[in-house]
């Protein structure tokens, strides 16, 4: 497995980038800011999300996104472009849309992102767990395919039964990710 170091600040996370590899991200904005406050401000997080992943040819496999972070699963492409340059494209788009609407032109939008590189299947099944439960840990409904801004609903409707049920006895409580609260 081919591993390349990308951050080289010592108070930044490290990031690595593998080919092929499964990673967890999550980011939030500056002083953990609501700055997504809105259905129009969730919807441009979402669509870029979307588009920038499908951009650079990474596999989304899960996303929860909220007013002041955002969690996603994704897998890189063999030969794709790295992980950093993906993740700069989404919070410079969304950071400039935001500010547009809120005429805000030189308000700093994101803080920093944490990326996990998933190895085994449990911890991807725990992390992907905790990301489609992620809107019912921060109470904003109780069940999570309720949640417009998530992948509950879409893994409900569209993923195979049986993992869905292998999914359902994962626990994701012990998972650890940066706590970003609501």
């Amino acid at each position: 497995m081919d591993v390349i170091q990308v951050s080289r600040w010592h108070h930044a996370p490290k990031h690595y980038f593998v080919p092929n590899t499964l990673y967890m991200v999550t980011a939030a904005t500056l002083y953990k800011q609501r700055l997504f406050d809105s259905y129009e401000k969730l919807k441009i997080l979402e669509a870029e999300l979307f588009a920038t992943t499908q951009m650079y040819g990474w596999e989304l496999h899960a996303w929860a996104l909220f007013p002041n972070h955002y969690h996603v699963i994704l897998r890189s492409p063999e030969d794709g472009a790295s992980l950093k340059r993906l993740i700069q494209r989404l919070h410079s788009r969304t950071a400039f849309e935001i500010n547009t609407l809120d005429d805000t032109p030189t308000r700093r939008v994101w803080y920093e992102y944490w990326d996990t590189c998933l190895t085994y299947e449990r911890s991807y099944l725990a992390r992907l767990n905790y990301v489609n439960n992620n809107p019912v840990r921060h109470g904003l409904v109780s069940q999570a395919e309720d949640y417009s801004f998530c992948s509950a609903a879409w893994f409900k409707a569209y993923a195979p039964a049986e993992l869905q049920r292998k999914l359902a006895c994962i626990p994701y409580n012990r998972v650890k990710v940066p706590e970003v609260n609501l």
